[in-house]
């Protein structure tokens, strides 16, 4: 159950409590999170990544529940690798927030878009033909403005899954992990225990770029820039410049994914780097065994969902599936138990604008989470401290958005 925080409840009655594990995407006025995340890490800046060549047959169409309330949910079920494997895995997290939810109203209309933007767009045809008042979905970010195209013409939602923000927009929301909210909250941070200046060392790709704009947006107004590289496949260039800069920074900013930061650290401290004197930043990515098995990385801070919610998800989650769910499945969860929860409380209302851009937010799996009029989110995270073994919470995940 999900539902708005700090808000009063709708004319037919409280927000949903929820089944008595508390596992629905949230409660409000204050009321403890349901569930947050944590556990696996995620082995793509991007996550899964697309499939090549022609999807195989679409499976048969799938509709679970009995509400009234039709809801379409669109993932690349018959994608080859990974892609298929994900989907499977927010597919039964999506049944599972169903199964979970109090008498929810809905019916999910399950969809097959092959991973590929022609499939997407003829399966959102099928889900709004047969009455889909929102759609769910889907994964990959070229696929999202196949189907925005049919649905900006109903007037109908989409809260899509892929984390490239380009793709946000009108009437589209993404509900992924955005490494935007992750460069906001560890700046944010480290500006509050006195760090104002600050170095960065950032790969040279798609994730490098946007990290780079929200960094530096981010550091604009908290400090200021001391040194800024990217790097390619060789990092030792880069790694030389931030070194020799290091003396005037107290803050270094490395954000890649696991093996490749600590390949990154490796690097600095070649390059005569003494990284024991400077407070290492990173983002979600950091969250990988790697990082911890890092002696140059041990005592790094960087910004990640509470780790307990996805911990508990799991163990619902591989008690009714026998496995362990992909990372993303708690974004398949959250969305239908938030669809479910606002169907229930919010009337014609439920999935308008106004309704899902709610600046209070809303309480899930990964704690709090709120989208913003541009379509992209914003989500209260934990600061994590690296660790042998793991990693500590040195800031918990904040109760409500600030104003």
């Amino acid at each position: 159950m999900v539902g708005p925080l700090n808000r009063k409840p709708g004319p037919s009655g409280p927000w949903p409590s929820g089944p008595t594990r508390r596992t629905a995407l949230g409660l409000i006025l204050g009321a403890p999170l349901l569930g947050a995340c944590a556990g696996g890490q995620v082995s793509s800046p991007f996550g899964p990544s697309e499939p090549e060549g022609p999807a195989g047959p679409q499976q048969q169409p799938l509709a679970v529940g009995t509400g009234q309330v039709k809801v379409g949910l669109i993932l690349p079920l018959s994608a080859a690798g990974n892609a298929g494997v994900a989907a499977q895995s927010m597919k039964n997290a999506a049944e599972m927030a169903l199964a979970e939810f109090q008498n929810p109203n809905i019916q999910l209309l399950i969809k097959d878009d092959g991973g590929n933007p022609q499939g997407a767009q003829q399966v959102t045809q099928q889900a709004l033909g047969e009455g889909a008042e929102i759609i769910l979905g889907p994964l990959f970010a070229g696929s999202v403005p196949a189907v925005a195209q049919l649905t900006r013409a109903r007037g109908i939602s989409v809260i899509a899954f892929s984390t490239d923000s380009s793709v946000a927009g009108r009437g589209v929301y993404l509900l992924s992990f955005l490494p935007e909210s992750d460069v906001n909250r560890i700046v944010d941070y480290s500006a509050g225990i006195g760090k104002k200046s600050f170095a960065a060392l950032l790969p040279d790709n798609a994730y490098g770029n946007v990290v780079e704009a929200a960094f530096k947006q981010a550091v604009g107004r908290k400090g200021r820039i001391v040194a800024f590289e990217k790097y390619a496949s060789d990092r030792s260039a880069a790694a030389r410049t931030v070194a020799q800069s290091l003396g005037s920074a107290d803050a270094l900013f490395i954000a890649d994914d696991g093996e490749s930061v600590v390949a990154a650290a490796d690097a600095l401290s070649a390059a005569g780097a003494n990284l024991r004197n400077i407070q290492l930043l990173g983002t979600g990515l950091w969250d990988n065994p790697r990082v911890y098995a890092s002696a140059t990385l041990q005592g790094g801070l960087y910004a990640a969902p509470d780790p307990s919610g996805f911990r508990a998800f799991s163990g619902r989650y591989r008690a009714k599936y026998g496995a362990d769910p992909v990372r993303t499945a708690t974004l398949a969860y959250d969305a239908v138990a938030l669809v479910a929860a606002l169907s229930k409380q919010q009337g014609g209302q439920r999935f308008a604008a106004e309704t899902l851009t709610n600046p209070s937010g809303f309480a899930g799996i990964d704690g709090l989470f709120r989208f913003r009029s541009d379509g992209t989110n914003e989500r209260g995270l934990a600061v994590m401290k690296v660790a042998s073994g793991g990693s500590t919470p040195v800031a918990g995940s904040p109760k409500s958005f600030g104003a």
